[in-house]
C-alpha cells in the first residue's frame, strides 16, 4: 500500500502521503490506475461501437472511411479526451464543480448533467431489452428461429423454415430456392423481425399510442437498474472493482464470436464488403462529417463522464498517457467489432443467396433483428445468442455506470458538506429510482419510438454546442497560458505543442464543422417506414434545447448576482476564476495557488493570482492556512 502511494507521488512530498489519503477518503479515489483506465474504456466503448460504426464504415466507402475516421481521432478525439480528463483531474471536481474556473460558464456543467440524464434513461432501457433477449436465449431452440409461433403472420418466411421445406436439397439448390423465394416475396418478414416487433415490443402504430406497459421489459428494466445501483453502491470504490470484469469480458466474447465468424462460409465476402475501399467517397463531405460525428459521440465527449471519472484520480496521474490509450482502444474496438458483425452477416447473405447490403443494418435493427437471425443458422445457436447478448449487456453497463456516477458526483460535489458525503449511497439510490420511473414509458408499446427520439435529439447537436463552448471558455476566457501552466504543474510537463494547437484552433474548428454538418444533413426522424408527427419532432428539439439553454440562463443568473458597477465589470468578475479554483489538496497548491500566511476574505483574488507573470509565488506547503482546508470539507 505504501509502495503504491509513493509511486503515485511525483512531487516528492512523501511525508504528506498519509495526510493526502486521509483527506481524499471523504470523496474517494480509484484503488489504482488500472481501475480508472478500465472504467474509462468501459464508458467510451459502448453499444455504438458494435451497432453503429460497422454500418457507417460499409456505407461510407469501407476501408476508405478509416482514413477520415483516424484523422478525426487524431485532431479532435484525443485532444478533447485529454482536455476533459485534465480538467477534472486538476480540480478533483465533477462536471459542476470544475466551473470554478469561470463561474459564468457553469451552465455548461448543468447542460452535461441534462444530457447524461436523458442518455441514462434510455440507455438502460436498451440494456433491459438485451437482458430480455439474454433470458429468452435460455431455451433449446431460439424463439425467433421459426415462423410457427402464435405471433407470426402469413408473411413470415424463416431461413430454417425454408430449409425444412426443401429436405434433401443440395446446398446450391437450397440457396437458389431461398434466393428465388426472397426475391419474389416483396412482403417477406423474418421470424426475428416479427419476434421483435410483434412479441417483444408489441409495437403500436403511433408514438402517441402508448398502449400497455410490457411487463417483461419493465421487469428487465428493474433488473438492470438494480445491477447498476449495486455496482455503484460505494461509488468508485465498488464500480472500480466491477469493471475488471465488465470492461474486459466483452473482448473475450468478441474474440469468441470473431473466431466462430471467420470460420463460416461467406464470412470473407462479408468482411470484404466491410473493408473494400471506395476511394471516390473520400471527396464527399458526408463521409468526413460521419467520421467526425462518430469519433465525437463514441468517445463520450461533453457528457460530463470523463470529467467525473478523472476527478477521482490522484493529482499527478499521467492523464495524457491515459487519454491516448483509451481513445485508441475505443476506436480499435469499433474496427474489431466490424469484423465480428460482418463475418456473420456475410455468412447469412451467402446462405440466403443475396447481397450483404440486403442483410446489413444498424442500431436496434442490427442488435435485435439481423444478428439474432444470423445466429439461428449456427449449430448450438442458443449458446452464441447468450454470448452475444451478454456482451451487449456488459457494453451497456460500462457506459451506464459512468452516466449514473456523473449525476451523483455532480449533486454531492455541489452540496459539498460532510452530511451528503456520508449519505452518497442514498443519493445514488434516489437517482437510480428516478431513472427507473422515467424509463417506464419507454417499456410501453410506443417505447421504441420514444427511445429513438431521445437518441436522435437529446444527445446530438447539443453535445457539439456544449463541447465548443467548453473549449472556448477554457482556451480564451480562462486563457490558454494559464491552462497550460496548470497542466505543467499537475503532470510535470506542459501539453505537447500538437495538443496546444489542437485545443486553440483545430478542435474547435472541427467541432464547429460537425455542428454545421449536423444542421445541413438534418432529416426528420423515421423508424422503418413510420414517419414521426410534427409534435413528436418538436418534443425532440425541446429535449435538445433543454441542455443547451442551461448555458445562457445560468450566465444571466451569474451576471445578475456578481458585483460590479458596469456590465463590463460584472462580465469580467463573472468570468474570473473563483477564489477556491485550483488543486483540491493543500499540498498540491503550489506556485500561484500557494495560500498566503493569513489571507483575508476581502483580498480573495489576490491570494491566488491567476496571471502568468505572478505564477512564481513561493510555495508555502501543506502547513499553510488551515481555514482553506476546512472550507474544502
Amino acid at each position: 500500500m505504501v509502495g503504491k502511494g509513493a509511486k503515485g507521488m511525483l512531487n516528492g512530498a512523501v511525508p504528506s502521503e498519509a495526510t493526502k489519503r486521509d483527506q481524499k477518503l471523504t470523496r474517494g479515489n480509484w484503488g489504482n490506475q488500472i481501475e480508472f483506465v478500465l472504467t474509462s474504456v468501459g464508458y467510451a466503448v459502448g453499444l455504438g461501437n458494435v451497432w453503429r460504426f460497422p454500418y457507417l464504415c460499409y456505407r461510407n466507402g469501407g476501408g476508405a472511411f478509416m482514413f477520415p475516421y483516424f484523422i478525426m481521432l487524431i485532431f479532435c478525439g484525443i485532444p478533447l479526451f485529454f482536455m476533459e480528463l485534465s480538467f477534472g483531474q486538476f480540480a478533483s471536481q465533477g462536471c459542476l464543480g470544475v466551473w470554478k474556473i469561470s463561474p459564468m460558464f457553469k451552465g455548461v456543467g448543468y447542460g452535461m448533467m441534462v444530457v447524461s440524464t436523458y442518455i441514462g434513461i434510455y440507455y438502460n432501457v436498451v440494456i433491459s431489452i438485451a437482458f430480455y433477449y439474454f433470458f429468452s436465449s435460455m431455451t433449446p431452440v431460439l424463439p425467433w428461429a421459426y415462423c410457427n409461433n402464435p405471433w407470426n403472420t402469413p408473411d413470415c418466411v424463416g431461413v430454417l423454415d425454408a430449409s425444412n421445406l426443401t429436405n434433401g436439397s443440395q446446398p446450391n439448390a437450397l440457396s437458389g430456392n431461398l434466393s428465388h423465394l426472397l426475391n419474389h416475396t416483396l412482403k417477406r418478414t423474418s421470424p426475428s423481425e416479427e419476434y421483435w416487433r410483434l412479441y417483444v415490443l408489441k409495437l403500436s402504430d403511433d408514438i402517441g399510442n402508448f398502449g400497455e406497459v410490457r411487463l417483461p421489459l419493465l421487469g428487465c428494466l428493474g433488473v438492470s437498474w438494480v445491477v447498476v445501483f449495486l455496482c455503484l453502491i460505494r461509488g468508485v470504490k465498488s464500480s472500480g472493482k466491477v469493471v475488471y470484469f465488465t470492461a474486459t469480458f466483452p473482448y473475450v466474447v468478441l474474440t469468441i464470436l470473431f473466431v466462430r465468424g471467420v470460420t463460416l462460409e461467406g464470412a470473407f465476402t462479408g468482411i470484404m464488403y466491410y473493408l473494400t475501399p471506395q476511394w471516390d467517397k473520400i471527396l464527399e463531405a458526408k463521409v468526413w462529417g460521419d467520421a467526425a460525428s462518430q469519433i465525437f459521440y463514441s468517445l463520450g465527449c461533453a457528457w460530463g463522464g470523463l470529467i467525473t471519472m478523472a476527478s477521482y484520480n490522484k493529482f499527478h496521474n499521467n492523464c495524457y498517457r491515459d487519454s491516448v490509450i483509451i481513445s485508441i482502444t475505443n476506436c480499435a474496438t469499433s474496427v474489431y467489432a466490424g469484423f465480428v458483425i460482418f463475418s456473420i452477416l456475410g455468412f447469412m447473405a451467402k446462405h440466403l443467396g443475396v447481397d450483404v447490403s440486403r442483410v446489413a443494418d444498424h442500431g436496434p435493427g442490427l442488435a435485435f433483428v439481423a444478428y439474432p437471425e444470423a445466429l439461428t443458422l449456427l449449430p448450438i445457436s442458443p449458446l452464441w445468442s447468450l454470448l452475444f447478448f451478454f456482451m451487449l449487456i456488459l457494453l451497456g453497463l460500462g457506459t451506464q455506470f459512468c452516466l449514473l456516477e456523473t449525476l451523483v458526483t455532480a449533486i454531492v460535489d455541489e452540496v459539498g458538506n460532510e452530511w451528503i458525503l456520508q449519505k452518497k449511497t442514498y443519493v445514488t439510490l434516489a437517482v437510480a429510482v428516478a431513472g427507473f420511473l422515467l424509463g417506464i414509458p419507454l417499456t410501453s408499446q410506443a417505447g421504441i419510438y420514444w427511445l429513438l427520439l431521445m437518441d436522435n435529439y437529446a444527445a446530438s447537436f447539443s453535445l457539439v454546442v456544449i463541447s465548443c463552448i467548453m473549449c472556448v471558455s477554457i482556451m480564451y476566457i480562462y486563457g490558454h497560458r494559464n491552462y497550460f501552466q496548470d497542466i505543467q504543474m499537475m503532470l510535470g510537463f506542459p501539453p505537447p505543442l500538437f495538443f496546444q494547437i489542437c485545443w486553440r484552433f483545430v478542435s474547435p474548428a472541427i467541432i464547429f464543422f460537425i455542428l454545421i454538418f449536423t444542421v445541413i444533413q438534418y432529416r426528420p426522424i423515421t423508424y422503418n417506414h413510420y414517419e414521426y408527427p410534427g409534435w413528436a419532432v418538436a418534443v425532440g428539439f425541446l429535449m435538445a434545447l433543454s441542455s443547451v439553454i442551461c448555458i445562457p440562463l445560468y450566465a444571466l443568473f451569474q451576471l445578475c448576482r456578481t458585483d460590479g458597477d458596469t456590465l463590463l465589470q460584472r462580465l469580467k468578475n463573472a468570468t474570473k476564476p473563483s477564489r477556491d479554483w485550483g488543486p483540491a489538496l493543500l499540498e498540491h497548491q503550489t506556485g500561484r495557488y500557494a495560500p498566503t500566511i493569513a489571507p483575508s476574505p476581502e483580498d480573495g483574488f489576490e491570494v491566488q493570482p491567476l496571471h502568468p507573470d505572478k505564477a512564481q509565488i513561493p510555495m508555502v506547503g501543506s502547513n499553510g492556512s488551515s481555514h482553506l482546508q476546512d472550507s474544502r470539507i
